[in-house]
């Protein structure tokens, strides 16, 4: 076996096209997976944050695994979990092991990103690691891109499973590409130490947390039970900053969060992600609910795919604005259309048409992309060269928690409102559609704050320089931080 630079850049680059494509897909599959399960889409959503939830605890903890035993063999690993996810949720015929599926693929897609890109970093140097890495973001952004439209047509030609049985039969030829091509490496000077325990405080930080967001509806906000969740969710979150002080090889640094900027772009990446991933929740529903627009699958894959190619297509302009502007500007620009696109989907009617959507969803994903791709280059420009992988790091755990703690909340929101207003005698329309507002209007107030980070905290930092390796990073921030040519200039 011999290792070349192309056939890592294959394993990698259609792995992490795969694993983005069934991430952004789901959403668009879960009315048609409660019309064959029985469960309903209230609950499934649990397929969608346990997914993000298991990859904020793993992803951190699957890179130190490759550096420890070998990026190859976890990445490998990965896969292996990610085929095994994609047939249990294939053959499930209940929710509970749809979820359960998705929980497993959720550590499986953050070990694949994680140890993909550590791959084809050390399997590459100077400008075609450049290139390299550029394509492995571009192909993460067009997976997520094609995601959607994918997955609405497989459910109408081969079921809602036809995506996952597609996606194992891809990762198994990963396997096989990845063992002919790809040669073992290590990181020989990293201590042998890995922070389990770390990654099961996390775990238990995140799940009382969501939990509660959860079934605050069911419960009330201040119930025993619910602030039961909290409470727990915040002994956890203590134990592992004590946790985090004294073990020999940290999960995460917590020296690094003294770094205001770091900390003012990596909370800016992490508003981005959970309302993105909130918005494509819902509008999946939405657009797909017979008493609102009763679209097919589909139609709504099309009908949501402006919110990614809009993100995509801003991309090459980014680094360039944030070069010429000043990334703090850019930032607080998007967040700013981030807010009125929620802000108008606020206001939505029962007799809206697609069309009514149109622009603030465009709205929204100009905004992510003028937001997200600042924040991540001044995620990995605001440290010294050394410590760009933890703060990489951090901001690649703040999507997943994002994307959790959104669609928990839009879900909550979505469905209390909706049920609510049923009660009090509205039509399904009426009430899908102040469900809908409701919820958006939450991440309009969460995308201001977004606005007041940038002002507050994102000082000045050193811009990349748009190179169109900087555009691809920009490109692929809603899903992966990639260290722009601005990355490590901290002194």
């Amino acid at each position: 076996m011999r290792t070349t630079a192309r056939g890592v850049l294959a394993a990698t680059c259609i792995s992490t096209l795969v694993v983005n494509a069934n991430t952004s897909a789901v959403s668009i599959l879960l009315p048609a997976i409660s019309e064959d399960t029985g469960m309903g889409v209230d609950t499934l959503q649990w397929a969608v944050t346990g997914y993000s939830l298991v990859g904020a605890a793993v992803i951190i903890t699957s890179g130190s695994l490759g550096d420890v035993f070998g990026r190859r063999k976890v990445f490998q690993l990965g896969l292996a979990l990610f085929v095994v996810s994609c047939v249990m949720i294939a053959l499930a015929e209940s929710g509970g092991m749809v979820i359960a599926g998705r929980v497993v693929q959720g550590a499986a897609g953050s070990t694949i990103l994680a140890c993909g890109l550590s791959l084809l970093t050390v399997a590459t140097s100077g400008d075609q690691r450049l290139k390299f890495v550029s394509l492995w973001g571009a192909a993460a952004a067009v997976g997520a891109a094609a995601g959607p439209l994918l997955g609405g047509v497989l459910v109408d030609v081969t079921g809602w499973q036809g995506l996952f049985w597609i996606d194992a039969g891809v990762a198994v030829l990963c396997m096989a590409l990845t063992f002919m091509t790809v040669q073992e490496s290590r990181d020989e000077t990293r201590p042998r130490s890995i922070d389990y325990l770390g990654t099961v405080l996390i775990a238990l930080t995140l799940v009382p947390l969501i939990y509660g967001f959860t079934k605050s509806g069911d419960w009330g906000w201040i119930s025993a039970a619910t602030l039961g969740c909290f409470a727990a969710s915040a002994v956890a979150g203590f134990l592992f900053i004590v946790i985090e002080k004294r073990v020999a090889v940290p999960l995460l640094d917590l020296a690094l969060l003294r770094n205001r900027i770091l900390v003012g772009s990596t909370l800016a990446i992490l508003i981005g992600a959970g309302t993105i991933n909130g918005l494509m929740y819902l509008l999946s529903l939405y657009f797909q609910n017979p008493a609102a627009l009763g679209f097919t699958p589909l139609e709504a894959g099309i009908a949501t795919l402006p919110a990614t190619v809009g993100l995509v297509a801003v991309a090459p302009l980014v680094p360039k604005l944030a070069k010429k502007l000043g990334g703090r500007q850019v930032i607080g620009v998007g967040f700013i259309l981030m807010a009125v696109g929620f802000g108008w989907i606020g206001f939505t009617d029962s007799s809206w048409a697609y069309v009514a959507f149109l622009l603030p969803i465009l709205a929204i994903a100009v905004g992510m992309g003028l937001s997200n791709g600042p924040a991540s280059s001044a995620a990995t420009a605001c440290v010294p060269q050394e410590q760009v992988g933890g703060a990489s790091g951090v901001s690649n755990m703040a999507r997943y928690v994002g994307a959790a703690v959104a669609t928990a909340l839009c879900a909550t929101i979505y469905a209390t409102v909706e049920s609510n207003q049923l009660d009090d005698g509205a039509s399904p329309g009426d009430a899908l559609a102040s469900g809908l507002g409701a919820a958006s209007w939450l991440m309009a107030v969460i995308s201001a704050l977004g606005i007041l980070l940038a002002v507050v905290a994102i000082r000045r930092h050193k811009a990349a320089e748009g190179t169109a390796g900087d555009a691809a990073a920009a490109a692929a921030a809603h899903l992966h931080t990639i260290p722009t040519t601005a990355a490590g200039s901290a002194s």
